[in-house]
């Protein structure tokens, strides 16, 4: 098993990518293992955390990266109304999730309460399977 401390801070450009597939909540954390798809064993103690997309160690022929695995979320389209933005914004605060803002939409975890609330309150969502990065330092009642 390699320990790994943190990402590269430089990449060769022509060595073949291998993928270390890692959920959200693991990927959160400093301190924990994981599997890259060649078998290959590591140990992760992190000043702070990976992204997707981050690589994290090299061989002379291949480099390793993280890959974040998709999640159910929900997709928030951004109303162009400021008051009905404000809205948006109060309602889904009041529910305390990790949110990800992205242009012209917000996604937040799936969640069937979040789903029923949506649909009351007439607010257009989709739902989608997508890699989730939600904003950091906001505190929150889960992860």
């Amino acid at each position: 098993m390699r320990l790994i401390h943190g990402p590269l801070s430089t990449s060769p450009c022509d060595l073949t990518s291998i993928a270390l597939k890692v959920d959200r909540l693991r990927l959160a954390k400093r301190r924990w293992r994981g599997f890259a798809e060649d078998g290959a064993e590591f140990g992760f103690d992190l000043e702070s955390p990976l992204r997707d997309g981050d690589l994290f160690f090299s061989t002379e022929s291949h480099l390793y990266c993280i890959a974040q695995q998709p999640e159910p979320v929900i997709e928030i389209l951004c109303p162009e109304e400021p008051s009905a933005a404000a809205r948006l914004g109060w309602v889904l605060g009041n529910l305390h999730f990790p949110i990800e803002v992205i242009e012209g939409r917000l996604r937040i975890c799936d969640d069937s309460a979040v789903r029923q609330m949506l649909v009351r309150e007439g607010i257009t969502h989709q739902l989608a399977d997508a890699i989730f990065q939600p904003l950091s330092g906001a505190h929150s009642h889960g992860i």
